[in-house]
C-alpha cells in the first residue's frame, strides 16, 4: 500500500520553535505532527459519537415523555465526583 502525505503547512516561526521544544527524546517533528493529527481525529470522532448519543437520547425522551430532572443529574454527578476523589486518596 502506498503511503500518502499531507500538504505542506506554513506556520509562524514561533509555532515551529515551540513544537520543536516539546519533542520527546527520539521524536521527530513529523511524528509529532502525525500523532497530533491522530489525537485530533480521535477527539472529533468521540465528539461526534457523544452528540449522536445525546440527540438519540433527546429523541427517545420526546417520544416516551420520560425526562430526568437536571437538579437530580447534577446531584448524582457531584456524588460520583466525591466517590472518585475518595478512591484517589
Amino acid at each position: 500500500m502506498k503511503s500518502a502525505s499531507f500538504p505542506s503547512l506554513r506556520v509562524k516561526a514561533e509555532l515551529r520553535n515551540a513544537s520543536e521544544q516539546v519533542l520527546l527524546k527520539g521524536e521527530t517533528l513529523s511524528s509529532f505532527i502525525e500523532s497530533s493529527i491522530r489525537a485530533n481525529i480521535d477527539r472529533r470522532l468521540s465528539q461526534r459519537e457523544l452528540i449522536a448519543r445525546g440527540l438519540a437520547s433527546r429523541d427517545r425522551a420526546r417520544i416516551n415523555g420520560e425526562y430526568v430532572n437536571a437538579e437530580l443529574v447534577i446531584e448524582r454527578l457531584q456524588e460520583m465526583l466525591l466517590e472518585a476523589k475518595k478512591k484517589r486518596h
